[in-house]
């Protein structure tokens, strides 16, 4: 297939791509390599996805209407694979109209370049952040999601009910992924796993929030990419025993999806942290901090509906997760 991947540059758009090219597909690359992190490394991962004939990558911002549109023109995209976004909860604290330009306005081009040019499927990234002050667990993809606790998770929120809207319009098939607490080789350098590794070998404190009490449900990046994949493959459609009497918020009358993709295990953070502490062979200096502004202290993916429609759950332990981090830490970073 020809695929639209937005993000390219970024961990999962990285990682996706390479999967796509590897069983054939062509695909277009599309990121504005922001500096929200360390560009080299962005660059970095281009530059791999470079080496087949098949990658062809385009620098630019969604929110750049003409660009954006420019790309749908030339491309004749089978499927659109949209994982580009500001992310960060505690950066949509202190910069939020960098996230309303990217996950609103940006996803406004991207919906109507999928509707203008009949592409056959789009899937999109969305967050477990968007669970919010929910706390009953594991989450489920029909639980309520009107209390986010941060911007970035609100514009995730917005992003579900756009894709709907456009499904319902004009039969845009849309499916709607929620991420959770995504791992791995490439990591972004924002997320604890790179700033605990890179803490411990240098023998400086690192943040645990909440005092260590955290909960998470860790899902390797591989796992991530097998169900993007998945998903891809299967469009969005209409659910027949939907009722408007009734409504389930997971599916619709219309050709629009909303799954999990987690690893479905409650993992404690202190736990995580022993299981890079053992693969570092090194103990680590813990600051103990409060619960930061926007986030939340636990998460656990309900997987049954993924499961039940592609066949595929997240498997990977953690243990093997982050020794495989480790590893691709050690060798990029040359430590």
């Amino acid at each position: 297939m020809k695929i639209l991947v937005t993000g390219a540059a970024g961990f999962i758009g990285f990682h996706v791509s390479q999967r796509l090219l590897a069983r054939g597909d062509e695909v277009t690359g599309l990121d504005n390599l922001n500096s929200y992190y360390d560009v080299t490394l962005k660059q970095a991962r281009i530059e791999l996805l470079a080496a087949s004939s098949k990658f062809r990558f385009v620098r630019a911002g969604i929110e750049e209407q003409a660009k954006v549109s420019e790309q749908f023109d030339r491309g004749s995209f089978d499927a659109v694979v949209h994982l580009a976004a500001q992310a960060g909860v505690r950066y949509s604290i202190e910069n939020p109209r960098a996230y309303l330009a990217a996950n609103v306005d940006g996803f406004l081009n991207i919906l109507e370049g999928v509707r203008e040019h009949r592409v056959g499927h789009l899937v999109f990234a969305s967050t477990s952040s968007i669970y919010g002050l929910n706390t009953a667990m594991p989450f489920s993809e029909d639980q309520n999601t009107d209390h986010p606790v941060s911007l970035y998770a609100a514009t995730k929120k917005a992003n579900e009910a756009m894709a709907h809207s456009y499904a319902h319009l004009f039969g845009v098939r849309a499916t709607g992924l929620r991420f959770f607490t995504v791992y791995g080789p490439w990591g972004r350098p924002d997320m604890a796993l790179f700033k605990f590794t890179k803490g411990i070998l240098a023998d400086q404190p690192i943040p645990v929030f909440n005092e260590g009490r955290m909960i998470r449900d860790f899902t390797y990046v591989d796992d991530i990419v097998e169900g993007v994949i998945r998903v891809v493959d299967r469009p969005a459609q209409p659910d027949p025993q939907w009722s408007g009497a009734n409504p389930k918020a997971s599916t619709s009358s219309a050709p629009w999806r909303i799954y999990n993709i987690g690893n479905n295990q409650r993992v404690e953070l202190m736990t995580y942290i022993h299981a890079l502490e053992d693969s570092l062979g090194k103990k680590a200096k813990l600051q103990l901090l409060p619960m930061q502004q926007g986030d939340v202290a636990a998460t656990e993916a309900d997987t049954t509906a993924l499961e039940r429609d592609t066949g595929f759950r997240p498997r990977t332990p953690v243990e093997e997760g982050v020794r495989r981090f480790v590893s691709w830490y050690r060798e990029y970073y040359r430590v």
